[in-house]
């Protein structure tokens, strides 16, 4: 099929000479006077290409017996053939929004053939070189929340099913039934049925993506317990943890102590009001030996463990929910056939992860380290109480969080609390009382306006630096001990706090373009401390409350440079407060905690995605 080419008929063009090379498929028409029309009359592409790439190609298609349409701008008939019955197959192919870089559109050539076999060799060609393509995905477990932005997330599986069924990517459905459905069955599942997938897709909103998450890092997630400061209660204790993460994980017994911890941290939920991880359930069906390495399959075979990162298994999510930032953040678009295409052609971005542990859920429990992950912000105060509010009125769907958040500023709750985090030695971290903030948070947003942002994007060159993980052998997990300098900074801050939050990413939204944090990036190790101070004028408060939430709608604004924000760029935070009811925002989802300690996990997961075009 290479060489001069083969005569095949193209819909909207007429008779081509067609040559199958090595990165691709090329055309000529055989009668250019005919075929000069834009196929976008049609509907199928923007504009014709004489070239069609391998890495664009999703899907090529057998169909039956039936009409391929000649030239769109003439009359005449080439060869005798108008709209004449011919043996076809499609060629589907992805092309880029003019309007929109980051969004994708499926379009499609259509050859014909007066001899079925010829078309059929044709179709296995062009499979056989598409499936040389690495990293696109063969098997799927697939969950999809029925109920996620007013029902959307069945809508929109049903609209993206197709794609897949047609790029031959198997799939396994799973409805949710309720909160915590898609947790239970991944931290059930054995490492050996896990590994019949090539990753998960969630068809929902960030917390159900977040859900997923945190089944599957329960207790596959070798990275060790967050550093802290020698003045938080727990520190010395960290390396007790951390020992049966790690260490603990080398011989057989120590396995047993590790799953039995990890299960009793995984599962007690007695004083949480978690919506989507507490199921009021234990886990059912957990197969516990699939944690150990030395666990045999029933041919005798030994199951080597699944353990985070890895460089082979992928998340994806197909946005449905209320705000979709994960996926806004990630692939620059919040649109379902977006997101399908790319986990359909297997991109890859490393994906930060905020590992939180929780050492006391109220100010009377008792200690009991607790670890939840967060892919995009981990927030405390307003933040919090917005999403508590907000569940009364899920009925709302997304106007909930403006309503909630309206009456949660109307209380104009404060909080104390104590907040320690490592400097970054690569920039000047600053940290001010309550009783100077008005003065002494100045120079921090002086030096602010001076630095140049780097905005994440596709083949981001910060993100680049960071190492895949597939390139660390076990052995050499990145870790906090081998990102944090071997004598840490700790910076205490503590005061009234409006609110205390961490962006793992840039969290951008329809309402905030940009996002929380622009300068935010997928994949460089780091978190952004946003610490919102009280105010001591209720006057100057609104005024400036109001003025700090207005900013951002509005694109390249920065919502940071305001006197009473404190920003800081770290790589771990520990938190202490003395309120009853101190909860957290974890992507969405909630998370009773008054003492925790925070790190970024650099490149913990692999995202089917790209990061955003510019």
């Amino acid at each position: 099929m290479q060489g001069d080419g083969e005569v095949l008929f193209l819909g909207g063009v007429g008779e081509v000479a067609v040559t199958l090379g090595h990165d691709g498929l090329s055309f000529l028409p055989l009668h250019p006077e005919l075929g000069s029309s834009c196929l976008s009359s049609i509907g199928l592409l923007p504009k014709l290409e004489n070239k069609i790439k391998f890495s664009d190609v999703y899907a090529v298609e057998l169909l039956d017996e039936g009409p391929v349409c000649g030239p769109w701008n003439t009359r005449i008939v080439a060869q005798g053939k108008k709209n004449s019955e011919m043996h076809r197959f499609a060629v589907h192919v992805i092309t880029r929004s003019r309007k929109h870089p980051s969004q994708l559109v499926p379009c499609e050539y259509l050859f014909g053939h007066k001899d079925p076999e010829t078309c059929k060799s044709w179709v296995e060609h062009l499979s056989a070189c598409i499936n040389n393509e690495q990293d696109r995905p063969k098997n799927l477990m697939v969950f999809v929340h029925p109920l996620c932005g007013k029902g959307r997330g069945c809508k929109n599986w049903e609209m993206v099913a197709p794609l897949f069924d047609r790029a031959k990517v198997n799939t396994k459905v799973i409805i949710t039934e309720r909160a915590g459905h898609a947790y239970d069955t991944l931290a059930s599942i054995s490492d050996k049925e896990l590994k019949k997938f090539d990753g998960v897709v969630a068809v929902g909103g960030d917390g159900l993506f977040n859900e997923i998450l945190n089944g599957l890092l329960n207790s596959r997630n070798k990275i060790s317990y967050p550093p802290t400061p020698e003045g938080f209660g727990y520190f010395g204790s960290t390396e007790k943890c951390q020992g049966y993460r790690n260490d603990g994980l080398n011989n057989s017994t120590a396995t047993s102590d590790a799953v039995n911890v990890m299960l009793r941290v995984g599962s007690n939920k007695s004083d949480d009001h978690e919506p989507l991880l507490s199921t009021g359930k234990s886990v059912v069906g957990l197969d516990i030996s699939s944690l150990n390495p030395n666990t045999e399959s029933s041919t005798g075979d030994q199951v080597p463990p699944v353990f985070f990162p890895n460089d082979w298994f992928r998340l994806g999510i197909i946005p449905s929910g209320s705000t979709d930032a994960i996926v806004l953040s990630t692939t620059g678009e919040r649109d379902a056939v977006t997101s399908a295409l790319l986990i359909i052609f297997g991109r890859r971005i490393a994906l930060d992860i905020a590992q939180v542990v929780r050492w006391k859920s109220s100010p009377s429990a008792e200690v009991l380290p607790t670890v939840r992950y967060a892919a995009s912000f981990a927030g405390y105060g307003f933040y919090g109480e917005v999403i508590r509010e907000s569940e009364n009125y899920r009925w709302m769907g997304p106007a909930r969080y403006d309503f909630s958040g309206t009456m949660v500023f109307l209380k104009h709750r404060s909080y104390d609390a104590k907040v320690a985090f490592l400097e970054n030695e690569n920039s000047h971290s600053f940290a001010a009382s309550a009783e100077n903030v008005a003065d002494e948070v100045q120079p921090l947003q002086s030096r602010r306006k001076r630095s140049r942002k780097t905005i994440c994007q596709a083949n981001c060159s910060v993100c680049k630096e960071t190492s895949m993980p597939g390139q660390n052998s076990e052995d050499e997990i990145p870790n906090s001990s081998q990102t944090i300098h071997n004598n840490p900074k700790w910076i205490w801050s503590e005061g009234r706090f409006l609110s205390v939050g961490a962006a793992v990413i840039s969290c951008r939204n329809e309402r905030a373009p940009d996002g929380l944090v622009a300068e935010a990036h997928l994949s460089d190790g780091f978190l952004h401390l946003l610490l919102i101070r009280d105010c001591p004028l209720p006057l100057y408060l609104c005024r400036s409350i109001c003025r700090h939430l207005t900013q951002f709608t509005k694109k390249g604004s920065d919502p940071l440079t305001f006197k009473f924000v404190e920003h800081h760029k770290t790589r771990a935070f520990t938190f202490i407060s003395s309120h009853d009811e101190s909860v957290w925002n974890l992507d969405g989802e909630l998370f009773q905690a008054c003492e925790v300690s925070v790190q970024a996990c650099r490149g913990l997961v692999n995202l089917f995605a790209s990061g955003p075009e510019v």
